[in-house]
């Protein structure tokens, strides 16, 4: 890949349990194996400051947290992690793969806490101007199945607290979203076999590495 073409901004996607870190490291793999420059990152998180932010968003606490406040907090984390790492990232030609981004506010502040989208795009507008994902992959497992599988991890974090029902209208907006721009949204069936979950992930891939190494007319 040159390193004069701007990088690719990747994300992954998904509810608790559907294998995002393990499938983001198989991703990277595949990423170097085309010989691709890639970075890793995560949110909320991502820098310092942001990895801060994330700890306060986390842990479990017995004060209730306002819906706003959590809104304000995702998206103070996200401004710093774009300015600071991924936008610098992208403009030197490395392709950036991120574990969520604005999607998962969506989902989980619009979906799942039922705060109204219009408030998520003032500030994803405010944050990102017209800056969003290159490509994003959905891993996609019914609610009960992902918590199951989160469940067997042990040390629940705030979010992975919530209810099934929670989780149910998160992966609905998920889907939703990708009904929306099937050019630019992938969903993978992550309720299948960890084999053939990264087959579909192979594809995907090679269809992003194909597609950024086209000419342009």
């Amino acid at each position: 890949m040159s390193r004069h073409a701007p990088g690719q901004f990747v994300t992954i996607e998904g509810i608790e349990g559907v294998g995002k870190t393990t499938n983001v490291a198989f991703v990277a793999g595949l990423l170097a194996g085309f010989n691709i420059e890639w970075v890793r990152t995560r949110e909320p998180g991502g820098t310092p400051m942001a990895e801060e932010i994330r700890d306060l968003l986390l842990a479990p606490r017995d004060e209730v947290v306002d819906e706003t406040t959590e809104l304000l907090l995702m998206f103070a984390a996200r401004a710093q992690h774009l300015r600071r790492f991924i936008l610098p990232s992208l403009a030197a030609g490395t392709w950036v793969l991120c574990d969520r981004f604005t999607d998962a506010t969506y989902a989980y502040q619009g979906g799942g806490r039922g705060v109204d989208t219009a408030r998520i795009a003032q500030l994803e507008a405010l944050v990102q101007g017209d800056r969003k994902p290159d490509h994003v992959i959905i891993l996609d497992a019914p609610a009960e199945l992902g918590l199951a599988r989160a469940g067997r991890r042990g040390g629940l974090d705030r979010f992975e607290q919530e209810t099934v029902a929670f989780f149910e209208r998160v992966r609905q907006v998920y889907l939703d979203r990708a009904a929306d721009e099937p050019q630019r949204y992938h969903i993978v069936d992550a309720a299948q076999p960890l084999d053939v979950v990264q087959g579909q992930l192979a594809s995907i891939v090679q269809h992003l590495v194909t597609a950024a190494s086209a000419p342009s007319s």
